[in-house]
């Protein structure tokens, strides 16, 4: 999905500004900025490729995946394509129904887990993504797009720096050269020299 470039695309240049921010708002106890969490459902995009905005939504391909989830109670497919579209054309609320829906019928699959947690924090529910994401790490405890997503929404919608480090130093240990394992690294960076800057 797109937020994949978000992310990467915040986790360059900004990062550490934005962690410098947060923890000076931790200071004066007030709120810090959204950060993009990563989808799942598509593979990583370059960091540079920045997302222009929500990706419109196709109202035939849309009804055509109604229709077939109507006439298929067990079909995740068109549930999990149906969130997806949602998601991309940032109608979280209504990715976060099917998502929820597809979820119902294979809790399982943590892709589709993450996705939902990510849809969650979108709709400014801190705490409802990080269980979430809980949820996708029992499933699979070395999920790195899950982890890097949980060290975002601590660090900027839950102010927990340590917390944020902790996620993000695991994903630079499962996979230190991947796109995720780099936008880490430069969380981990950024924490460090707010740290500095701090004292």
């Amino acid at each position: 999905m797109r937020a994949d470039a978000i992310v990467f695309g915040i986790a360059g240049s900004l990062f550490g500004l934005i962690i410098g921010w947060v923890l000076g708002s931790q200071q004066a106890a007030r709120t810090g900025p959204v950060a993009a969490p990563v989808a799942q459902s598509a593979p990583a995009q370059q960091p540079q490729q920045q997302a222009a905005g929500p990706q419109p939504i196709d109202p035939t391909r849309v009804s055509a995946l109604q229709d077939a989830a109507a006439k298929n109670p067990k079909d995740t497919q068109s549930r999990v394509q149906l969130g997806n579209i949602f998601f991309d054309g940032e109608q979280y609320p209504q990715a976060i129904t099917w998502y929820e829906q597809a979820l119902a019928i294979n809790p399982g699959d943590a892709n589709v887990s993450t996705d939902l947690g990510v849809a969650y924090y979108y709709t400014n529910q801190p705490d409802k993504a990080l269980a979430q994401f809980d949820r996708s790490l029992a499933i699979d405890p070395r999920h790195i797009k899950t982890l890097l997503n949980v060290g975002i929404v601590r660090a900027f919608g839950k102010q927990d720096l340590a917390g944020a480090g902790k996620a993000w130093q695991q994903v630079v240990d499962l996979a230190p050269n991947s796109p995720e394992g780099l936008a880490a690294r430069k969380g981990l960076e950024g924490i460090k020299s707010a740290q500095g800057n701090a004292r």
